[in-house]
Protein backbone atom coordinates (compact mmCIF):
# COMPACT_ATOMS: atom_id res chain seq x y z
CA UNK A 1 0.00 0.00 0.00
CA UNK A 2 2.60 2.60 0.86
CA UNK A 3 3.70 2.36 -3.08
CA UNK A 4 0.47 4.13 -3.38
CA UNK A 5 0.96 6.99 -1.82
CA UNK A 6 0.86 10.17 -3.86
CA UNK A 7 2.17 13.64 -3.50
CA UNK A 8 -1.09 15.29 -3.18
CA UNK A 9 -1.74 13.40 0.08
CA UNK A 10 1.85 14.91 1.44
CA UNK A 11 0.84 18.18 0.55
CA UNK A 12 -2.62 18.08 2.25
CA UNK A 13 -0.63 16.25 5.52
CA UNK A 14 1.62 19.50 5.47
CA UNK A 15 -0.99 21.92 4.89
CA UNK A 16 -2.99 20.31 7.99
CA UNK A 17 -0.21 20.24 10.15
CA UNK A 18 1.24 24.19 9.32
CA UNK A 19 -2.79 25.49 9.20
CA UNK A 20 -3.30 23.87 12.55
CA UNK A 21 -6.93 22.25 11.74
CA UNK A 22 -8.27 20.33 8.73
CA UNK A 23 -10.78 23.57 8.07
CA UNK A 24 -8.34 26.14 7.63
CA UNK A 25 -5.90 23.48 5.08
CA UNK A 26 -9.29 22.98 3.01
CA UNK A 27 -9.17 26.82 2.55
CA UNK A 28 -5.65 27.19 1.64
CA UNK A 29 -6.16 24.07 -0.06
CA UNK A 30 -9.60 25.29 -1.95
CA UNK A 31 -10.91 22.35 -0.97
CA UNK A 32 -13.66 21.01 1.38
CA UNK A 33 -13.20 20.30 5.32
CA UNK A 34 -14.71 16.46 4.37
CA UNK A 35 -12.02 15.83 1.54
CA UNK A 36 -9.30 16.92 3.81
CA UNK A 37 -10.47 14.62 6.61
CA UNK A 38 -10.99 11.92 4.36
CA UNK A 39 -7.27 12.25 2.46
CA UNK A 40 -5.67 12.17 5.63
CA UNK A 41 -7.64 8.97 6.83
CA UNK A 42 -6.83 7.40 3.75
CA UNK A 43 -2.81 8.18 3.77
CA UNK A 44 -2.65 7.17 7.47
CA UNK A 45 -4.82 3.53 7.29
CA UNK A 46 -2.39 3.36 4.10
CA UNK A 47 0.75 3.38 6.16
CA UNK A 48 -0.42 2.04 9.24
CA UNK A 49 0.63 4.89 11.36
CA UNK A 50 -2.09 7.79 13.06
CA UNK A 51 -0.26 11.14 12.29
CA UNK A 52 -2.85 13.06 13.76
CA UNK A 53 -4.56 12.98 17.23
CA UNK A 54 -8.24 13.76 17.18
CA UNK A 55 -9.51 13.86 20.55
CA UNK A 56 -9.51 17.90 21.22
CA UNK A 57 -11.22 20.84 19.78
CA UNK A 58 -8.32 21.07 16.84
CA UNK A 59 -6.20 17.70 15.62
CA UNK A 60 -2.70 17.15 16.86
CA UNK A 61 0.00 16.15 15.27
CA UNK A 62 1.23 12.47 17.41
CA UNK A 63 5.14 11.70 17.90
CA UNK A 64 4.85 9.73 14.69
CA UNK A 65 3.47 12.49 12.72
CA UNK A 66 6.35 14.81 13.69
CA UNK A 67 8.54 12.54 12.87
CA UNK A 68 7.00 11.83 9.78
CA UNK A 69 6.22 15.87 8.45
CA UNK A 70 10.09 16.59 8.19
CA UNK A 71 10.31 13.43 5.97
CA UNK A 72 7.30 14.52 3.31
CA UNK A 73 8.52 17.76 3.60
CA UNK A 74 11.76 16.54 1.81
CA UNK A 75 9.50 14.58 -0.53
CA UNK A 76 7.55 17.19 -1.28
CA UNK A 77 10.54 19.90 -2.06
CA UNK A 78 12.27 17.61 -4.24
CA UNK A 79 9.20 16.91 -6.42
CA UNK A 80 9.06 20.76 -6.87
CA UNK A 81 12.50 21.25 -7.41
CA UNK A 82 12.24 17.93 -9.52
CA UNK A 83 9.39 19.57 -11.46
CA UNK A 84 10.65 23.24 -11.76
CA UNK A 85 14.01 21.71 -13.55
CA UNK A 86 11.97 19.61 -15.89
CA UNK A 87 9.97 22.93 -16.71
CA UNK A 88 12.73 24.58 -17.17
CA UNK A 89 14.43 21.96 -19.62
CA UNK A 90 11.49 22.06 -21.53
CA UNK A 91 11.70 25.44 -21.94
CA UNK A 92 14.82 25.40 -23.23
CA UNK A 93 16.98 26.18 -20.64
CA UNK A 94 20.44 24.36 -19.78
CA UNK A 95 19.97 21.36 -17.09
CA UNK A 96 23.34 22.44 -15.91
CA UNK A 97 26.14 24.99 -16.99
CA UNK A 98 29.91 23.74 -17.09
CA UNK A 99 32.42 26.66 -17.68
CA UNK A 100 35.94 26.38 -17.98
CA UNK A 101 37.75 29.46 -16.81
CA UNK A 102 41.20 30.90 -18.21
CA UNK A 103 43.49 30.99 -14.77
CA UNK A 104 43.93 34.76 -16.03
CA UNK A 105 40.97 35.46 -15.38
CA UNK A 106 40.28 37.91 -12.71
CA UNK A 107 38.56 36.11 -9.86
CA UNK A 108 36.39 39.22 -8.45
CA UNK A 109 34.94 39.48 -11.74
CA UNK A 110 34.34 35.37 -12.08
CA UNK A 111 32.92 36.23 -8.40
CA UNK A 112 30.12 38.54 -8.82
CA UNK A 113 29.16 37.17 -11.70
CA UNK A 114 28.82 33.37 -10.19
CA UNK A 115 26.82 34.95 -7.10
CA UNK A 116 24.60 37.17 -9.42
CA UNK A 117 23.58 33.52 -11.29
CA UNK A 118 23.14 31.55 -8.37
CA UNK A 119 20.46 34.09 -7.70
CA UNK A 120 18.64 34.26 -11.04
CA UNK A 121 19.57 30.30 -11.76
CA UNK A 122 18.78 28.35 -8.41
CA UNK A 123 18.47 25.17 -9.59
CA UNK A 124 20.87 25.57 -12.37
CA UNK A 125 24.30 23.69 -11.37
CA UNK A 126 27.18 25.55 -12.05
CA UNK A 127 30.31 24.18 -12.42
CA UNK A 128 33.77 25.60 -13.52
CA UNK A 129 36.98 24.02 -14.63
CA UNK A 130 39.87 26.57 -14.18
CA UNK A 131 42.78 25.82 -16.56
CA UNK A 132 45.35 27.80 -18.80
CA UNK A 133 46.04 27.90 -22.52
CA UNK A 134 44.80 24.84 -24.33
CA UNK A 135 42.92 23.19 -21.14
CA UNK A 136 40.78 26.01 -21.64
CA UNK A 137 39.40 25.18 -24.94
CA UNK A 138 39.87 21.27 -25.17
CA UNK A 139 36.72 20.83 -23.00
CA UNK A 140 34.73 23.46 -25.11
CA UNK A 141 35.99 21.37 -27.81
CA UNK A 142 35.41 18.24 -26.57
CA UNK A 143 32.09 19.05 -25.13
CA UNK A 144 32.53 18.50 -22.04
CA UNK A 145 32.05 22.53 -21.10
CA UNK A 146 29.20 24.51 -22.82
CA UNK A 147 31.08 28.04 -22.86
CA UNK A 148 34.96 29.13 -22.16
CA UNK A 149 36.52 32.07 -21.30
CA UNK A 150 40.03 31.68 -22.85
CA UNK A 151 42.92 34.15 -22.75
CA UNK A 152 46.35 32.74 -22.50
CA UNK A 153 45.35 30.90 -25.44
CA UNK A 154 45.03 33.98 -27.92
CA UNK A 155 44.29 31.56 -30.98
CA UNK A 156 40.51 30.10 -31.47
CA UNK A 157 40.28 27.49 -33.49
CA UNK A 158 37.86 27.28 -36.44
CA UNK A 159 34.59 25.45 -34.92
CA UNK A 160 34.88 28.02 -31.98
CA UNK A 161 32.77 31.15 -31.85
CA UNK A 162 34.50 34.18 -29.65
CA UNK A 163 32.98 37.04 -27.97
CA UNK A 164 34.90 39.67 -26.33
CA UNK A 165 34.58 40.10 -22.78
CA UNK A 166 37.71 42.39 -20.97
CA UNK A 167 41.13 42.71 -20.76
CA UNK A 168 43.22 41.86 -17.99
CA UNK A 169 46.23 44.38 -17.19
CA UNK A 170 49.58 42.23 -16.95
CA UNK A 171 52.90 43.26 -15.36
CA UNK A 172 56.47 41.81 -15.68
CA UNK A 173 57.59 40.91 -12.38
CA UNK A 174 60.83 38.92 -10.41
CA UNK A 175 61.56 38.74 -6.51
CA UNK A 176 62.87 41.39 -4.75
CA UNK A 177 66.11 39.67 -4.15
CA UNK A 178 66.27 38.46 -7.63
CA UNK A 179 69.47 40.20 -9.82
CA UNK A 180 66.97 41.66 -11.80
CA UNK A 181 65.18 43.48 -9.33
CA UNK A 182 68.20 46.22 -8.90
CA UNK A 183 67.96 46.43 -12.32
CA UNK A 184 67.05 50.55 -13.11
CA UNK A 185 65.02 51.31 -16.16
CA UNK A 186 64.51 49.45 -19.75
CA UNK A 187 65.95 45.84 -19.41
CA UNK A 188 67.42 44.91 -22.91
CA UNK A 189 66.40 40.83 -24.28
CA UNK A 190 69.74 40.10 -24.54
CA UNK A 191 69.77 40.56 -20.94
CA UNK A 192 66.64 38.88 -20.15
CA UNK A 193 68.42 35.87 -21.61
CA UNK A 194 70.36 35.27 -18.82
CA UNK A 195 67.77 34.71 -16.51
CA UNK A 196 65.09 32.06 -15.86
CA UNK A 197 61.42 32.67 -17.08
CA UNK A 198 58.91 31.23 -15.21
CA UNK A 199 56.34 30.35 -17.40
CA UNK A 200 52.49 28.21 -17.30
CA UNK A 201 52.84 25.00 -19.51
CA UNK A 202 49.85 23.88 -21.39
CA UNK A 203 48.87 20.24 -20.37
CA UNK A 204 47.23 20.03 -24.11
CA UNK A 205 49.19 19.56 -27.24
CA UNK A 206 47.03 22.24 -28.86
CA UNK A 207 49.30 25.26 -28.25
CA UNK A 208 52.12 22.70 -29.29
CA UNK A 209 55.01 24.31 -30.90
CA UNK A 210 53.81 27.89 -30.06
CA UNK A 211 54.72 30.76 -27.17
CA UNK A 212 53.32 33.28 -26.02
CA UNK A 213 55.42 35.96 -24.65
CA UNK A 214 58.34 33.59 -23.96
CA UNK A 215 61.60 35.65 -24.62
CA UNK A 216 64.19 33.37 -22.48
CA UNK A 217 65.78 30.01 -23.62
CA UNK A 218 65.96 29.10 -19.95
CA UNK A 219 62.45 28.78 -18.85
CA UNK A 220 60.65 26.87 -15.95
CA UNK A 221 57.31 25.85 -17.04
CA UNK A 222 54.61 25.32 -14.23
CA UNK A 223 50.78 24.36 -14.67
CA UNK A 224 49.66 26.04 -11.78
CA UNK A 225 49.40 29.87 -11.89
CA UNK A 226 50.01 29.99 -7.59
CA UNK A 227 52.98 28.11 -8.08
CA UNK A 228 54.15 30.60 -10.83
CA UNK A 229 53.17 33.56 -8.04
CA UNK A 230 55.04 31.73 -4.82
CA UNK A 231 57.94 31.00 -7.42
CA UNK A 232 58.63 34.54 -8.42
CA UNK A 233 58.12 35.43 -4.95
CA UNK A 234 60.82 33.29 -3.83
CA UNK A 235 63.30 34.90 -6.66
CA UNK A 236 63.56 31.60 -9.03
CA UNK A 237 62.83 33.62 -12.09
CA UNK A 238 60.93 36.24 -13.74
CA UNK A 239 57.62 36.42 -15.36
CA UNK A 240 54.44 37.96 -16.47
CA UNK A 241 51.53 38.08 -14.09
CA UNK A 242 47.86 39.06 -13.84
CA UNK A 243 48.24 42.91 -12.03
CA UNK A 244 45.15 42.53 -9.95
CA UNK A 245 46.88 39.05 -8.37
CA UNK A 246 50.01 40.73 -7.38
CA UNK A 247 49.55 44.19 -6.20
CA UNK A 248 49.94 43.45 -2.90
CA UNK A 249 53.14 41.83 -3.34
CA UNK A 250 53.67 44.99 -5.86
CA UNK A 251 52.62 47.29 -2.49
CA UNK A 252 54.66 45.68 0.26
CA UNK A 253 57.73 44.94 -2.19
CA UNK A 254 57.71 41.21 -2.03
CA UNK A 255 57.91 41.52 -6.47
CA UNK A 256 58.99 44.19 -8.31
CA UNK A 257 57.92 45.36 -11.71
CA UNK A 258 60.37 45.54 -14.47
CA UNK A 259 60.33 47.31 -17.88
CA UNK A 260 61.65 44.87 -20.42
CA UNK A 261 62.45 46.25 -23.99
CA UNK A 262 59.49 44.13 -26.05
CA UNK A 263 57.17 45.34 -24.00
CA UNK A 264 56.86 49.05 -24.53
CA UNK A 265 55.30 51.26 -22.92
CA UNK A 266 53.92 48.72 -20.51
CA UNK A 267 53.28 44.40 -20.84
CA UNK A 268 50.46 44.20 -22.84
CA UNK A 269 46.87 42.84 -21.50
CA UNK A 270 45.25 39.86 -22.05
CA UNK A 271 42.30 39.93 -24.06
CA UNK A 272 39.65 37.49 -22.38
CA UNK A 273 37.13 35.88 -24.92
CA UNK A 274 33.91 33.54 -23.90
CA UNK A 275 34.11 30.83 -26.48
CA UNK A 276 31.60 28.11 -27.28
CA UNK A 277 31.14 25.68 -30.15
CA UNK A 278 29.45 27.16 -33.29
CA UNK A 279 27.28 23.95 -33.37
CA UNK A 280 26.33 24.35 -29.76
CA UNK A 281 25.87 27.95 -28.55
CA UNK A 282 24.85 29.01 -25.26
CA UNK A 283 21.09 28.91 -23.71
CA UNK A 284 19.24 30.85 -22.11
CA UNK A 285 21.56 30.39 -18.71
CA UNK A 286 24.75 30.63 -20.55
CA UNK A 287 23.69 33.53 -22.73
CA UNK A 288 22.67 35.13 -19.21
CA UNK A 289 25.97 34.44 -17.54
CA UNK A 290 28.14 35.83 -20.53
CA UNK A 291 26.10 39.03 -20.51
CA UNK A 292 26.97 39.41 -16.59
CA UNK A 293 30.10 38.73 -17.21
CA UNK A 294 30.66 41.47 -19.81
CA UNK A 295 28.73 43.88 -17.42
CA UNK A 296 31.03 43.09 -14.01
CA UNK A 297 34.18 45.29 -13.24
CA UNK A 298 36.63 43.78 -11.26
CA UNK A 299 39.43 45.81 -9.60
CA UNK A 300 42.14 46.48 -11.99
CA UNK A 301 40.79 46.03 -14.70
CA UNK A 302 41.73 48.39 -18.15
Amino acid sequence: MLDGLSMDQLRTFIAAADEGSFSAAGRKLRRAQSVVSQTLANLEAQIDVQLFDRSARYPQLTEQGTALLAEARVVVNSMNGFKAKARTMAEGLEPELSVAVDVMYPMESLTVAVGLFRAAFPHTPLRLYVEALGAVIQPVLQGTCRLGIIGSMPVVPDAVEAEKLLDVPMVTVTGNAHPLARRKGLIRMRELEDHVQLVLTDRTSLSDGKTYGVFSPSTWRLADLGAKHAFLRAGFGWGHMPQAMVRYDLDTGALVQIQIENFQPRTPPIAMFAAYRKDSPPGPAGRWFLDQLKQTDSPGRA
